[in-house]
């Protein structure tokens, strides 16, 4: 009779041994960490003014530099010897090379601090020896944007100066972070950095491309101040009809010459007049745009809108996913929309974002949403279920080299807006 097949051997005793001394181990090792925490911690923070110096580079040598010893010392190889002791060398070398103090003077001004994307915008640096002696050359480093300048200041005398110029990538509509300056002090290896940081970042306001349009949006925003609704209110200013007292109401609002003829307390009664309020809504998820021009487009559709709109002294409210735009002032709304960013699954829906972003605000008289191409109509269409019935519906659809039209789809009136030259032509076409 044959063996029987065997599904798995029994574990050998030294592997068995090996299991049991590792879990030990690790045991040990977790209590001494415990133990030795505190002290670590605390030794850690007072030695940081040290080891912040050393750079990425630098501790790799010194990991090199290390190991390569280690090395040369387990297994007795004479070439890892002599590799290691030039590695830690190159960092003892480098060691004088971070001492010293500088008394700089620095300042950074952008000229102008607000720029059209696509206008040129320059840069300034001015280092001034603030100290009672010469000053050493040395380095300074900006990082603007995402870029890092470099400027290479010679020695000056006592209340000497150097300035450099530099400029300003302003292509894309961004808020563009120059600073914040500092003077770099380390060997040419770059294995020892010592920084000293002379000035605050300033910002750099790269607006949208906007189009001017005409006052009052030409029609969009249609004169609503104090016009009357059909809602019934005791307070307001255009009168309606008289009614019976009943308790609780004010006074004030007492007929007394109709409640005298009648002898019965005679009440006005009030149509609602409303002041305009209008909210303009842009979703950013990047989904519903077909490319990043796209995009811009709808930022310059919404940005221009807005300071047309406060340029008429309109109530506003401007919302994007995770941002409440100032409407303050033109200049404060294009600052804030320079900020705008496409997300990815902020919200489910459109009338999800809708609703979030406005649950807060007025009751609106005019909704203006502007969204990409990729987003479907209906989706749009989802917008005026949210608010009542005097509220008028704008949808317009950014979609780039598309022939501008004005549609109608239910109450919701769409706007495809396919560059930004015809927006004011379109503008003055929409009957919300």
């Amino acid at each position: 009779m044959s063996e029987p097949d065997r599904v798995g051997s029994p574990p050998s005793q030294a592997r068995i041994a090996l299991r049991t001394a590792g879990r030990s181990l690790a045991a040990s090792a977790r209590a001494l960490g415990r133990v030795a925490g505190a002290p670590g911690r605390a030794l850690a923070h007072r030695a940081r003014p040290v080891t912040r110096v050393v750079s990425t580079t630098g501790r790799l040598v010194a990991g090199a530099g290390v190991a390569s010893l280690a090395t040369a010392w387990a297994f007795g190889w004479a070439e890892f010897v002599f590799l290691g002791v030039t590695l830690l060398a190159a960092l003892v070398v480098s060691v004088p090379f971070v001492f010293g103090r500088m008394h700089f003077r620095v300042a950074v001004e952008l000229q102008p601090s607000r720029v059209v994307a696509g206008e040129r915008a320059l840069g300034r640096l001015l280092v001034g020896n603030a100290g009672g002696g010469s000053t050493t050359p040395s380095r300074l480093e900006l990082p603007v944007g995402a870029g890092l300048a470099e400027f290479v200041v010679p020695a000056l005398p006592p209340g000497g100066e150097h300035e450099e110029l530099f400029a300003v990538p302003t292509n894309r509509r961004a808020v563009i972070v120059a600073g914040p300056a500092e003077s770099v002090r380390g060997d040419q290896l770059g294995l020892l950095r010592r920084t000293v940081r002379w000035t605050d970042p300033v910002e750099l306001f790269v607006h949208p491309v906007t189009a001017r349009l005409r006052p009052s949006a030409a029609g969009l925003v249609r004169d609503l101040e104090g016009e009357i609704t059909k809602t019934i209110t005791n307070s307001d200013i255009s009168f309606h009809a008289l009614r019976a007292y009943e308790p609780g109401d004010a006074l004030r609002n007492v007929h007394w010459r109709t409640s005298a003829r009648t002898g019965q307390l005679m009440v006005r009664q009030y149509e609602e007049t409303r002041r305009s309020q209008l909210i303009l809504v842009q979703p950013t998820e990047s989904e519903h745009y077909a490319s990043e021009e796209e995009f811009e487009l709808a930022v310059s559709v919404l940005a221009s809108i807005g300071v047309q709109v406060i340029r008429d002294a309109t109530r506003l409210a401007v919302v994007t996913d995770g941002l409440r735009l100032r409407t303050a002032t033109p200049t404060a709304l294009l600052d804030d929309s320079s900020r705008i960013e496409p997300t990815r699954g902020a919200y489910t829906t459109v009338r999800d974002f809708v609703r979030d972003v406005t649950k807060r605000l007025p009751a609106p008289s005019v909704v203006i949403a502007v969204a990409g191409s990729r987003l479907p109509v209906a989706d749009l269409r989802t917008v005026e279920t949210l608010f009542g019935a005097d509220t008028r519906t704008v949808a317009f659809r950014v979609e780039l080299g598309a022939a501008s039209r004005i549609t109608r789809v239910g109450d919701t009136t769409v706007v495809t807006v396919g560059e930004l030259s015809e927006l004011p032509r379109l503008v003055r076409r929409v009957r919300p």
